[in-house]
């Protein structure tokens, strides 16, 4: 298979050299040349044509948030993975340039332990280029709302979980989401009306601090509140929560009321939060009454909660891979037979919808 081409735009020389370094010993990927700032990455993006982009925010001259949408306009479908720092700032920046293009970030190593910051490419940056380069298949990640290839043949081994023919008065909404989520979320949540009756509750792969600022730009969004869950929350009806970072979410019945709980127990699949310690506490506390939705993301985190989710009766919707960032965690599950359907992220609002209230979202607006 041809080697990915990678372009690093940052300007810290150490930066390229330890990317470069660290990028290059593995045979799959190749560099395809390095920009110092937003202004000299335009300029070479023609001749350099790179698989995907390495974008640092902080530059002079032109910055990432600067050169983004003129990237955008060059390279309409290409990757673009932002380096962020974990600070207040970082994330802030990190959002706004999620909301500008690009397709995930990762952060930069806290410390300056070059030993540190290899690990890190290897753990972090080098699995995400790969997933967003290319399915496992060979196929080509789509960037969000590209069109799926003319002629392509769409899994015809995936069988469908069969389709209840017992009516199960809902009680919560369950999400499970990774990479591509934040857009994939302010393309969804708003689509869910303000009278919708059930609680949501998310599990989206982010480190702290990023969470919590990604509720309230959401929140600003939508027609129910967003929040980032703390522990004791009292589920309610008409509320979202998402996990906070590095914290597992769990549901918990208590004297007859539900509450969230969080903690820091193990991560699952590498993660905490993890879809899959979500999914297992909402099958046990909810039973046939959940409806599980996996949406874009990596790996298979939310594969064993959707299994305990399907044994409890409950029905599980995910994301389709035309639609997905990565159809990583939604086809895992659809894979296994635990869909009962697979659908593009603009059909799955009026799915829920129909599912709570008996009627189209369009239907349910007054």
């Amino acid at each position: 298979m041809p080697q990915i081409r990678i372009m690093i735009v940052d300007d810290s020389l150490v930066v390229r050299k330890v990317l470069s370094t660290v990028l290059s010993r593995d045979p799959d990927l190749i560099m395809a040349g390095w920009a110092g700032n937003g202004r000299h990455a335009l300029s070479k993006l023609q001749s350099l044509r790179p698989d995907i982009i390495l974008l640092d925010i902080e530059m002079p001259e032109m910055n990432g948030l600067e050169a983004l949408p003129e990237i955008r306009k060059a390279l309409p479908k290409t990757p673009i993975i932002i380096f962020s720092t974990l600070t207040e700032w970082g994330a802030q920046a990190t959002l706004d340039a999620l909301e500008l293009g690009a397709t995930d970030y990762v952060t930069k190593p806290s410390n300056q332990d070059m030993a540190a910051a290899a690990d890190s490419i290897d753990r972090d940056l080098i699995p995400k280029i790969k997933a967003l380069c290319r399915f496992p298949s060979g196929d080509p990640v789509l960037p969000p709302g590209a069109a799926k290839p003319i002629g392509k043949i769409s899994h015809p081994k995936i069988q469908l979980h069969p389709t209840s023919t017992r009516f199960t008065r809902l009680g919560i909404v369950a999400i499970g989401v990774s990479t591509g989520g934040p857009e994939a979320l302010a393309k969804l949540l708003p689509t869910i009306p303000a009278q919708f009756p059930l609680p949501v509750v998310i599990a989206q792969h982010m480190p702290p601090i990023f969470t919590s600022l990604l509720a309230n730009r959401l929140s600003a969004k939508c027609s129910l509140p967003v929040r980032e869950c703390k522990t004791g929350d009292l589920i309610e009806p008409g509320c979202i929560w998402i996990a906070p970072g590095d914290y597992h979410m769990v549901v918990q019945e208590d004297g007859g009321r539900i509450h969230l709980r969080t903690n820091q127990g193990p991560r699952e699949n590498f993660c905490r939060p993890s879809v899959d310690v979500l999914f297992r506490s909402v099958a046990e506390v909810y039973g046939s009454a959940a409806l599980g939705i996996i949406l874009t993301g990596m790996g298979q985190d939310g594969l064993k909660g959707c299994e305990a989710l399907s044994a409890a009766g409950a029905a599980i919707i995910v994301q389709d891979e035309a639609s997905s960032v990565v159809w990583g965690m939604p086809g895992f599950v659809a894979r296994a037979g635990l869909a009962e359907k697979i659908m593009p992220l603009n059909q799955i609002g009026a799915e829920i919808s129909h599912r709570v209230t008996g009627q189209s979202l369009v239907e349910a607006r007054p």
